[in-house]
């Protein structure tokens, strides 16, 4: 298995090269020596999940290329239409941004002209080639029936077909804008047939890597607009970190994220946040900084790391009943809300 099919494994010649491995998934996901491949699979989606990446490559050029079915398969498997957006987006701006790479590093082209992607390359893979043509000075003619299909998938009036100068039938680039409609064109082959059926022996040997992939999408999926902030009424690991902060004591950046993702996922503007935490300046205005950076009013950001996270960060501390009874100091919260307007009703 090549290089350039490990960083580029949506290509044609990556599928035949898997294929010409007789790689069966099934026996894969259930060998130790596939655990390399489901880890990295893994770490492809909650990449994605997380930003605009797939992360890091693995250092062995099979576990990265087996990756890239298995992880089309986990998000098949967790079938989250926002998570089939975000994972084709990210292994898409992975692929520009490999790409980009390999076409400005003039070291690295001449030590590995054969793993190195070039716009012919990915032209002829998406069967483009005859659809685009360079007239020099990085410019190129589009055909103009591929140049609709692709730009569609692309935000901005630029875009629209009375902006461009269309004659016999092609419309003009730039380079920079090719790349944008190539890049179309890799999420648009990526998302091609996700969510996949999966067979129920894959299914059942990789039940351990979804469950992980579910729990880093809950964590990133939940946040609610809560008409009450009641601290009283905050689970005991929020209430803790509130009372270590108040007393002018440092937390660490996992309690620090913890805390500020709580307050902003219950509606709380930065400076509310804040001064929820008046006890301590410095405390104060960390919070206040982070609460402005994870998120704004379009997209409230971040929720707050699920209960097994918390345990995980030795965050979890204190608990009671309703904690043994709920997966996330969100729904505790709103659990306890729940409580407290049904017993203010029964008194009235």
């Amino acid at each position: 298995m090549k290089r350039l099919h490990a960083r580029y494994p949506f290509l044609d010649a990556a599928r035949e090269a898997v294929e010409l491995a007789e790689v069966d998934l099934a026996e894969l996901v259930l060998r130790d020596d596939g655990a390399a491949a489901v880890d990295r699979a893994v770490e492809r989606v909650d990449a994605a999940l997380s930003g605009e990446s797939v992360g890091a490559p693995h250092r062995r050029p099979r576990v990265e290329l087996l990756s890239y079915p298995i992880a089309r398969v986990l998000v098949s498997l967790v079938d989250e239409p926002v998570l089939l957006r975000k994972y084709a987006h990210a292994e898409a701006s992975t692929a520009r941004e490999r790409f980009e790479a390999d076409a400005d590093d003039d070291a690295e082209l001449k030590s590995t002209s054969g793993s190195r992607m070039t716009i012919d390359r990915l032209l002829a893979d998406f069967d483009l080639a005859g659809d685009v043509r360079s007239t020099g000075d990085d410019q190129y003619r589009v055909a103009v029936g591929p140049y609709l299909r692709l730009s569609g998938q692309l935000d901005g009036a630029e875009w629209r077909l009375a902006t461009r100068a269309l004659g016999d039938g092609e419309v003009p680039v730039e380079e920079a804008e090719l790349r944008d409609l190539l890049e179309a064109a890799i999420r648009e082959r990526v998302a091609d047939g996700l969510p996949l059926p999966v067979p129920d022996p894959i299914a059942e040997g990789l039940s351990d890597a979804v469950e992980r992939i579910e729990e880093s999408l809950a964590d990133r999926q939940l946040s609610t607009d809560f008409d009450a902030v009641v601290p009283s009424l905050f689970p005991p690991c929020i209430r803790a970190l509130l009372e270590q902060v108040d007393d002018g004591e440092s937390i660490d950046e996992p309690g620090r994220f913890a805390l500020t993702s709580f307050l902003t996922s219950l509606g709380m503007a930065p400076d509310a946040a804040a001064d929820l935490v008046a006890g301590a300046t410095v405390g104060g205005e960390s919070i206040r900084y982070q609460a402005a950076h994870l998120g704004d009013e379009d997209d409230p950001g971040y929720a707050p790391p699920s209960c097994n996270s918390m345990v995980a960060y030795g965050l979890c501390v204190d608990k009671d009943e309703l904690c043994e009874s709920v997966e996330h100091p969100i729904t505790y919260y709103d659990r306890r809300l729940d409580d407290a307007d049904t017993a203010t009703a029964e008194s009235e």
